[in-house]
């Protein structure tokens, strides 16, 4: 039986990816610094631990022994400069210095769009980087941490820079899952005039995806990056007024909050190189993820 370990478990996309590798019967730890999550999710190999204080996380799990590691770990607040350095950043540092010494088959980083910087979409892996914001500058750092530790030491790494994730379980922070939340509850809110475009990925892609990259043979991928997302960007605007028309309430007040200085009128991935050496493509648009998502919330 195939061991792994996901950093940040207890969040969005951990917590999806622990609910299925459960079902396939893998053998899963989890390390997040939320412990009174743990009892929620029914997760017995459990570690309550902050992947940036090093001495914790080396006397955890310096006696473990792992085949796969996803790192999801991260400071959801951008705002805290420190914290995002220490979480994105030392964080991974922390956990290289471990598992560099382990052997294991793979280790999965989970970067993110926002390493581009203002790059004209579709953003392709080969572009040079130019990150605008802080939280950007970390995960490049993390990024370009990871592909020299995989020169050095040939260690068996792969950055999976994701664009919008979306779905149940996802909290009222993210457009998506506030807007679902605005419109179930009969609202009126604040929201972006709603012209930007962006892409937009079904939660249940991704983990198909993250399993595929686990059962693949090839070896060619160690050392590489890729982007994943849906690989066609939708106006927000439309993705607003159709939650309101499946949820029938909500109403939306366009323009009332600014976009954020490093925010793009078009962001969306070039996701052919993924797609080819997987073999893998999105299946579920946004009118099926989005009903999918609202009913999820319903049913809380």
């Amino acid at each position: 039986m195939k061991k792994v370990l996901i950093v940040g478990g207890t969040g969005f996309l951990g917590s999806n990816l622990y609910s299925f590798l459960k079902k396939k019967k893998f053998e899963v730890d989890i390390v997040s610094r939320k412990k009174k999550v743990k009892k929620y999710l029914g997760i017995k190999n459990f570690f309550c631990i902050d992947i940036a204080d090093k001495k914790k996380i080396k006397k955890k799990l310096k006696n473990k022994k792992y085949d796969f590691v996803f790192n999801f770990g991260g400071n959801i607040d951008h705002k805290n400069k420190k914290q995002v350095f220490k979480s994105h950043y030392i964080g991974l540092k922390n956990l290289l210095d471990i598992f560099s010494k382990k052997k294991i088959e793979l280790f999965v980083q989970i970067g993110s769009s926002m390493e581009y910087g203002k790059k004209k979409s579709p953003q392709k892996e080969g572009m040079a980087c130019l990150p605008v914001s802080y939280y950007g500058r970390a995960k490049l750092n993390a990024t370009k941490l990871c592909i020299k530790k995989y020169k050095k030491e040939n260690f068996p790494v792969i950055v999976l820079r994701l664009f919008q994730v979306y779905g149940p379980k996802q909290k009222t922070n993210r457009l998506i899952p506030y807007v679902i939340y605005k419109c179930l509850n009969k609202k009126n809110f604040n929201i972006t005039a709603g012209k930007q475009f962006r892409d937009f990925l079904y939660i249940d892609d991704l983990i198909r995806l993250l399993y595929r990259i686990m059962v693949s043979k090839k070896k060619k991928i160690k050392g590489k990056i890729f982007n994943v997302g849906f690989g066609r960007p939708v106006q927000v605007k439309k993705v607003i007024k159709k939650i309101c028309q499946i949820v029938k309430s909500g109403k939306p007040f366009y323009g009332k909050v600014k976009l954020r200085k490093e925010e793009q009128n078009i962001l969306y991935p070039d996701i052919k190189k993924i797609s080819t050496i997987f073999k893998w493509k999105p299946k579920i648009g946004i009118d099926e993820g989005l009903k999918k998502t609202i009913k999820s919330y319903m049913v809380d």
